[in-house]
């Protein structure tokens, strides 16, 4: 691992080559990511105008990440990291591709099974990325490294929207789109075939994963995870606050439009103050770090999420669901950055691609669940009440985090020693 000394900021890690080609395929393939998914919701739209048809092709995306997901991650700790990214930019190039063809009437079928397909790959990148970037980036830096990760999420999926409807909107169908989508793969693709092969070649000395089956590799994952206060802590509490946080994600439209009766042309600007706000404290991030252990920083971010989500059972005009989106956007981005931190610094390089698929694996899964029985709740009980018992969920997920972390030593190899259509509320998006 390099060392470039305590605390570096965003301009420290752009000055080190192997991380500014790993946060350029991100970023492109962030874009491609957005605009893929968006389109295929809109595609679908068009041919069938079935919002059950839209639940669908949002499950098969879902899935893999607790399904495949699990089993990605025992290869991302046997095969060399780099190489996986690289066969999952072609893979998805391709399939992103053939969505094309597949966009008729006819062919529907085929377009959910490439859609599982594509979301299947994405669950080897994610991985392989989350457990290389320790390779690239000095333990100081990685806060700031995936603050920047989960920036560029946001502001790909952002701006992958804006390319989906514009191409939409003007050509009527999705083949432009699905190809431009496409090349960003590619260009993914080349970002990372300048990384050094070294870097994404797993330690010889704590491989052991190729002599067992796919099985024992997936309970040593977990065991490493039950071996340890920190990891686990992490673990339950980022699961836990999905199955609030899921809920708030497919009940935010209904509250706003059912309830509050804001007008759509408002959608806009509220997703604008989150994302806005989520993008400032990616900035942030490494200062917060040099400050406050990772810990204590997801201990607080759910509490203060928490909060949020009860102040917006009770809102009344629409401005205060603005100032409410803002306020938790500075908290976002630095939970999920700490989250990623504390996986790449826990786990050991041959077990770390293990310990990030499960942790995408249970925030899925927790998250899919939330969404049901929200979605049941909310015709049940009322989207306002829902909202209440997401907020405890996840002031509960906060309390959980303070118990198991209280009295847990900074790690010596910390940043501050020296060493995951509603809110982006959380992110299953592992590194």
């Amino acid at each position: 691992m390099s060392d470039h000394g305590p605390g570096l900021g965003v301009r420290d890690l752009l000055r080190i080559g192997d991380y500014r080609q790993l946060l350029g395929g991100q970023a492109v393939s962030d874009i491609g990511d957005g605009i893929t998914f968006l389109l295929l919701l809109l595609v679908i739209n068009e041919l069938t105008g079935s919002t059950t048809a839209l639940a669908l092709m949002a499950i098969a995306e879902a899935v893999p990440h607790f399904t495949v997901g699990l089993v990605a991650g025992v290869y991302v700790d046997r095969w060399n990291r780099r190489t996986v990214m690289l066969a999952a930019d072609l893979l998805r190039a391709c399939i992103v591709m053939l969505f094309a063809v597949a966009a008729t009437a006819e062919l529907l079928p085929l377009l959910y099974v490439l859609g599982f397909a594509q979301a299947s790959v994405a669950t080897f990148f994610r991985p392989a990325r989350g457990a290389m970037l320790p390779r690239i980036v000095s333990a100081d830096g990685l806060p700031a490294a995936n603050s920047l990760t989960q920036g560029s999420i946001v502001i790909g999926t952002v701006i992958g929207a804006g390319i989906a409807g514009l191409i939409f909107g003007t050509f009527g169908s999705g083949v432009v789109g699905f190809a431009i989508a496409s090349v960003t793969f590619l260009v993914s693709f080349a970002f990372i075939s300048r990384i050094g092969s070294a870097v994404g070649a797993i330690r010889a000395e704590t491989h052991v994963a190729e002599r067992k089956n796919v099985r024992r590799s997936m309970l040593e994952g977990l065991a490493v995870v039950r071996g340890s206060r920190v990891l686990g802590g992490t673990l339950l509490a980022a699961a836990v606050s999905m199955l609030g946080l899921g809920a708030v994600n497919v009940l935010f439209v209904p509250l706003l439009v059912n309830d509050l009766r804001v007008d759509p042309t408002w959608m806009a600007g509220i997703e604008l103050a989150q994302t806005s706000a989520m993008i400032m404290a990616a900035g942030v991030v490494a200062t917060l770090a040099r400050r406050a252990r990772p810990t204590t920083v997801i201990t607080i971010a759910l509490a203060g999420i928490g909060l949020c989500i009860g102040l917006l059972s009770g809102v009344s005009a629409v401005w205060q669901v603005i100032i409410i989106l803002f306020v938790a956007g500075w908290m976002v981005t630095p939970l999920q950055a700490m989250l990623q931190t504390i996986v790449q610094t826990t786990a050991t390089d041959a077990t770390r691609g293990r310990v990030v698929s499960l942790l995408q694996a249970s925030l899925s899964t927790a998250s899919v669940t939330s969404m049901a029985i929200g979605g049941i709740l909310g015709d049940v009980i009322g989207i306002r009440a829902v909202f209440l018992g997401a907020a405890v969920i996840v002031l509960l997920a906060a309390g959980i985090a303070f118990l198991l972390f209280r009295g847990v030593p900074r790690p010596a190899t910390a940043v501050v020693a020296a060493d995951p259509g509603g809110v982006a509320w959380g992110d299953t998006e592992g590194g």
